[in-house]
């Protein structure tokens, strides 16, 4: 059961929201009351509740003091709040969104319904937060932007590994329908802002994007840069032939929301339908080429309305490159990558007409270097430390000779890096790999899905592990999870099949044998021997 604490210095409102539910038919049991704050910090620490219920104006300590404070100790997992506001409140509510509060909820248009469904909502993220394992979402969070940019490039090397790797991080597939957005935040004060200023404005901007697409349709949102993002919706029916326009709608009611919270709207362009996850690539490529028609005027366009033509639909597309694209991050590889971009570079200078497949190309090359490199946006912000916006520059280029001069310089500079990191970076994968395994010792480890968690292809995993450690990956896995079974069978009184089905073993008979080849004796023999 799901343990609520209520926090308002009204007791009247508190007896409201109590009353306002069935708490007990959701699954939630109301651990306590508070009137302001530090009350309710002081419950937090002794109870440690799932989900915080607030107002956030209260004397003492506000509610947005309090979120502050608990995202600072304990992350943006657990408590999840729901903060209580009025319409004057906005501006405060906007600094909310900082500390990742779940939910914003009118105390003048609170019913028991809207009540239920921001609950419900909230009590789905925090079990499938842990159902994936999230107790720190900044190790999670990586992992899955890889995934997701390699999913919009096309960059899987079979649908096994697709699979396997979406199954590991929790990531839900399973719709046959999906459309692409892709989009730019706009703020015209932005530009006057500081560097961390645009930092949070954006970053806050997205948060709250990612609140309220979730309420229209199940939706995957990744941040390409700064100011881009993507939008992938799930769909468990396949739409009517006016989704455009409700796609259109969804959108402008989210950009109105931003604007009225942030003062920050966005452009998009609507990719078309496509079916399964295998074809949300192409669905991608259209949104980002409906994209470039739109204007101040027209800030949504849908691919469908404009570019119904098969010299669009042929477009250039950066999957084409995959296997060498995917080889030179993968392995550090400055020669395949020189070979690869320059190869991109000489198609375009010899079709000179292709802006917008080139301003595709580069930023796609771009969203893969921030991306599948570690520590990639510090990286890439070095390398162009020296050009006005950064490495945001890509968009300012406004001819295929101007944007292949960037993709060109963009190139150069990988290659020493990618030359100087190499041989670390390789050890540095099996030293994340180790750690993964430790981690994860209870589950069904085997080379095929843990190379899919990491983005890297099994043989290659398993060349690494050769080079770069005493033993092979199996011999590994297989030290860990014994090392892990000797300290079950001294440590505590479970029995040698329970110490099998705990670490993920088919049966007893072959954790026995596969015990007494690591330790020389058999699980039963280590106890004997251990207790002479």
């Amino acid at each position: 059961m799901y343990k609520l604490l209520i926090v308002d210095d009204e007791p009247l409102v508190q007896v409201g929201i109590q009353s306002m539910l069935n708490w007990h038919e959701l699954d939630i049991e109301i651990c306590g009351t508070a009137m302001n704050g530090q009350a309710a910090l002081k419950i937090i620490e002794e109870v440690s509740p799932d989900l915080v219920l607030t107002d956030i104006k209260m004397p003492i300590m506000s509610g947005l003091e309090l979120a502050k404070i608990c995202y600072e100790r304990y992350g943006s997992i657990k408590p999840a709040f729901i903060i209580l506001t009025s319409y004057e409140d906005f501006q405060m509510a906007r600094e909310a969104l900082i500390y990742q509060v779940a939910d914003y909820l009118v105390k003048l248009e609170l019913t028991p319904e809207t009540l239920k469904e921001s609950v419900t909502s909230v009590l789905k993220r925090i079990k499938t937060s842990s159902a994936a394992g999230q107790a720190d979402s900044n190790d999670v969070r990586p992992y899955n932007d890889k995934f997701l940019i390699r999913l919009l490039n096309n960059l899987f090397e079979s649908e096994e590994q697709f699979l396997l790797q979406s199954k590991d991080l929790n990531l839900d597939f399973h719709y046959p329908y999906y459309v692409c957005c892709y989009g730019e935040m706009l703020s015209k004060q932005a530009d006057f802002l500081s560097f961390d200023k645009q930092m949070q404005l954006f970053n806050s901007s997205l948060q709250m994007l990612r609140e309220l697409v979730i309420k229209y349709l199940p939706c995957f949102c990744l941040s390409l840069d700064i100011r881009h993002f993507v939008l992938i919706f799930c769909m468990e029916e396949k739409p009517a032939a006016s989704y455009g326009e409700n796609m259109k709608e969804i959108l402008l009611n989210i950009s109105t929301s931003l604007t009225n919270y942030f003062n920050v709207s966005f452009c998009c362009g609507i990719g078309s339908l496509v079916d399964g996850p295998n074809s949300i690539s192409d669905s991608y490529q259209y949104a980002r080429q409906a994209f470039s028609l739109t204007t101040e005027e027209t800030s949504l366009v849908f691919f469908e309305d404009y570019l119904k033509n098969d010299s669009y639909r042929n477009s250039f597309n950066i999957s084409l490159f995959k296997d060498n694209l995917t080889k030179a991050f993968e392995e550090y590889d400055p020669d395949i990558l020189n070979q690869t971009i320059s190869e991109i570079c000489n198609l375009f200078m010899e079709n000179k007409n292709h802006y917008v497949q080139t301003m595709d190309a580069a930023c796609n090359i771009l969203y893969l270097s921030l991306y599948l490199i570690q520590d990639g946006e510090t990286i890439i912000s070095q390398i162009f430390k020296d050009y006005p916006d950064g490495y945001r520059s890509v968009y300012k280029q406004t001819s295929v000779e101007q944007l292949v001069s960037w993709l060109t310089f963009l190139k150069e500079q990988l290659c020493i890096l990618f030359e100087e990191k190499r041989k670390d970076y390789k050890n540095h994968i099996v030293s994340n790999v180790k750690k993964y395994i430790t981690k994860h010792v209870a589950k069904r480890l085997t080379l095929n899905e843990v190379a899919a968690v990491f983005g890297i292809s099994p043989n290659y995993l398993s060349q690494l592990f050769k080079k770069y450690n005493d033993i092979g990956f199996n011999e590994y896995v297989n030290q860990s999870k014994i090392n892990e079974a000797k300290n079950l069978l001294t440590d505590s009184n479970y029995k040698v099949y329970e110490v099998a089905e705990m670490l993920g073993f088919e049966s007893a008979f072959y954790f026995s044998k596969v015990f007494k080849k690591v330790e020389g004796v058999s699980p039963t023999e280590y106890l004997n021997l251990k207790y002479l």
